[in-house]
């Protein structure tokens, strides 16, 4: 199978275009500007190529070429949006623009990674525009799949280092105590979850709601980052209205990451009501846990490289 994978370069894309050329597809990853660094990322047998999903016409003759779309391109819901790009642009205009060129091209298969709580009236532009994508791909005349997860997990993710940013060592302050509840997965668990769902055709047409074996909250998960470091952290609660106010102030400040809409976006879980890994043949409590991938609160050892510094 010929598979393009929009965000290829990117940290989970990345993990499933090697994963789909171990298994012997025909794998090209599509950027904006892809680079010789890109290219050290992902396997020789990986082609790459250059696309803005939200230029139809930058895109159009790529995706045709293409038995299969995948599409990864999204903009972080922890930080701020670059500045001159927002979240309809790169959600919805992008995903409108892959599905017109997917249908003009006559691919097969397309599989669309959203998030959990995708909602077109949800609370907060990301989680709109996610679900206005949703749409979208739902109307399209292709066998579509939808896949949304929790917090994916590993080498060069982001959400730890968010975690550190957030937060400092022995005494931090976090909103609402950090009682936000994530149910991350190892990406090593979920890129074959994704491969899966191209190879067998049973998954066309449907929506997948995935996470790890366990819930933790935000103060859970920077108790564990610290812990993987050897420092212990005291964790103060800052009411969630103040926080919003702070980040209300920080949002036209340029090197602050953080701003109103990541404050929304602790005021609701990132977790599963039923966890759709059993679909790929998978028991939750088989997958690598956040502890066990920093190698802490567990015998087992990190998975991949060494413990964050």
């Amino acid at each position: 199978m010929k598979v393009l994978v929009a965000g290829g370069t990117g940290f989970i894309g990345s993990h499933c275009c090697t994963e789909l050329a171990e298994r012997g597809h025909e794998v090209t990853s599509l950027s904006r500007n892809p680079t010789s660094e890109d290219a050290a990322t992902l396997p020789d047998e990986v082609d790459l190529a250059s696309g803005d999903v939200s230029d139809y016409d930058t895109i159009v003759d790529t995706v045709a070429s293409h038995d299969a779309v995948v599409n990864f391109v999204s903009l972080s819901p922890l930080y701020q949006p670059p500045s001159g790009t927002d979240h309809e642009t790169v959600h919805l205009g992008g995903t409108e623009n892959l599905v017109r060129a997917a249908e003009d091209g006559d691919v097969e298969r397309f599989l669309q990674i959203s998030a959990l709580g995708a909602d077109p009236d949800g609370p907060t532009p990301y989680i709109r525009a996610k679900g206005r994508a949703e749409e979208i791909v739902r109307e399209a005349a292709l066998g579509w799949t939808i896949v949304r997860p929790s917090i994916v997990f590993g080498d060069g993710a982001e959400f730890l280092e968010f975690t550190k940013q957030l937060t400092t060592p022995y005494l931090t302050g976090l909103p609402g105590g950090g009682e936000t509840r994530f149910q991350p997965i190892w990406v090593g668990d979920f890129a074959p979850m994704l491969a899966d769902v191209l190879e067998d055709d049973t998954h066309v047409g449907q929506t997948y709601e995935i996470g790890g074996s366990q819930i933790v909250t935000l103060a859970d998960a920077t108790e564990l980052v610290y812990e993987a470091e050897g420092r212990s952290v005291t964790i103060l609660p800052i009411p969630m209205a103040l926080t919003k106010l702070g980040l209300a102030v920080a949002d036209p400040l340029p090197l602050i990451p953080f701003g109103t809409e990541q404050g929304e976006s602790l005021e609701f879980d990132n977790t599963v009501a039923e966890n759709d890994v059993t679909a790929f043949g998978v028991e939750p409590d088989d997958l690598l846990t956040l502890g066990a991938y920093l190698g802490v609160r567990s015998g087992e050892p990190r998975e991949e490289g060494r413990p964050l510094a």
